[in-house]
């Protein structure tokens, strides 16, 4: 082996293998960060996912700021969240048919004039 070579797989970070199938909470959260683990491909992203996922694991941050941290990730693997969802505007069935029903009366009389 060169040393190029060397110095190259020891730069690259390697997926931790902690996942806890007994704590169902935690093993959630390793498959989010496996998830994320999977899409990036920055060996600095993926060294700093191995840094949240220990803090996690050695109990230093919560869930909840586990999953803060993570989704900042997230949003540069995936395309799901660059485009935000649309608005769905919604009426009543009442004022719908009163529309329908005033569209179609005008286009009556449109037609005999």
């Amino acid at each position: 082996m060169t040393e190029e070579t060397k110095d190259l797989t020891e730069d690259e970070v390697e997926k931790l293998l902690i996942d806890k199938l007994s704590d169902f909470k935690f093993h959630a959260a390793y498959m989010a960060y496996s998830e994320t683990w999977d899409k990036l491909s920055s060996q600095e992203t993926r060294s700093e996912l191995n840094h949240i996922l220990m803090s996690l694991s050695k109990k230093e941050t919560s869930y909840a700021s586990f999953y803060r941290t993570l989704d900042e990730y997230r949003r540069q693997g995936s395309k799901h969240y660059e485009y935000p969802r649309e608005r769905i505007e919604t009426q009543r069935k009442r004022d719908w048919r009163q529309k329908q029903t005033r569209s179609q009366r005008n286009q009556r009389h449109r037609g005999r004039h």
